[in-house]
């Protein structure tokens, strides 16, 4: 059994892979990266700013929308464009893991102030996820709804397994932060870990409705020392509730944290995640989210930093 390192509030500690059948996820070795050049507008300085992407290696320059044809992964980076003013933030990036690359996840501020035209500055959390984000972003009014939660996924996985390296410097204090103003609250803000599998339907008004089949969450609230080596985290079949494992942040996703995907007919749609389904319901959608804090859009402990590698799914 490895070595734990951290007081974690897991659904079990964390184990070394033993003979179980497990699969990379696509690109969660984080090996490959595509790196993107965009150049803000002048009346911000009118820099060329990288912005990464975990997926295919590539090179990419100039203002364009991103492609998602050949990767799952999304993250918290933003190519942005409020009121004809072209903004880029990068919370995730490469970095030195264990063996090769990793993915560094950090939780800082971001801003934009341009007299008389506009004035952002906000919490930014570094996450990755299973999705897309709609480009160029044109508000920060409610940043879930840009973003397209989920993958077509029909498999039933035993648990998640992957490394990690966690910096929670816990002070006590949060940032919550609005489009005009950020000020200092109490609180603590965990990393977060979530792997969700869903049976999604549409209605005939084209609304996404879902039941919770599978959960697989996990929030890392202290430092390491170092790396994490396999972290497990099983899957709960059917209502969480009912494990001893359950823990509140395991419940549905609904309010603050309303997720988004796209319908059949192109539509972004709200996803409704109504009820706990039976454990033996199909699996049709899977959700899985890394990030470096856990307390919603805007609000965070600043300086946070979750290091994660090698992701994979134990069958």
């Amino acid at each position: 059994m490895a070595k734990i390192q951290v007081t974690i509030l897991c659904l079990l500690a964390c184990l070394t892979v033993s003979a179980q059948r497990y699969e990379k996820v696509p690109f969660g070795d984080f090996e490959q990266w595509a790196v993107r050049y965009i150049t803000e507008s002048k009346v911000i300085g009118g820099k060329e700013k990288i912005v990464y992407m975990v997926g295919p290696t590539d090179t990419i320059r100039g203002n364009l929308v991103y492609s998602y044809k050949n990767t799952i992964w999304s993250s918290s980076n933003v190519y942005a464009k409020v009121v004809g003013v072209t903004k880029t933030s990068n919370n995730v990036m490469p970095d030195r893991g264990p063996k090769g690359r990793c993915a560094k996840l950090v939780s800082q501020m971001a801003s934009c102030k341009v007299a008389g035209l506009i004035n952002i500055k906000v919490m930014a959390t570094g996450s990755i996820y299973w999705g897309e984000m709609q480009e160029p972003v044109s508000s920060i009014s409610n940043p879930y709804a840009v973003m397209s939660w989920g993958i077509p996924f029909t498999k039933r996985p035993k648990a998640l397994l992957f490394h990690y390296k966690a910096k929670i410097p816990n002070t006590g204090k949060l940032i919550r932060s609005t489009t005009f103003r950020a000020v200092e609250t109490e609180g603590y803000d965990p990393a977060e870990v979530i792997l969700i599998l869903q049976h999604r339907w549409e209605d005939a008004e084209g609304n996404i409705h879902a039941k919770r089949v599978g959960t697989a969450m996990c929030q890392i609230e202290k430092s390491t020392s170092g790396w994490v080596m396999d972290c497990r985290i099983p899957v709960i079949y059917g209502d969480a509730r009912k494990s001893k494992d359950y823990k509140p942040y395991m419940d549905l996703i609904t309010g603050y944290k309303n997720m988004y995907a796209f319908n059949s007919k192109g539509q972004k749609k709200i996803i409704l995640e109504e009820a706990w389904a039976d454990p033996n319901s199909p699996v049709t959608h899977a959700i899985m989210w890394f990030a470096s804090g856990s307390s919603g859009a805007f609000i965070g402990a600043l300086d946070n930093v979750l290091w994660v590698d090698e992701i994979r799914l134990e069958y």
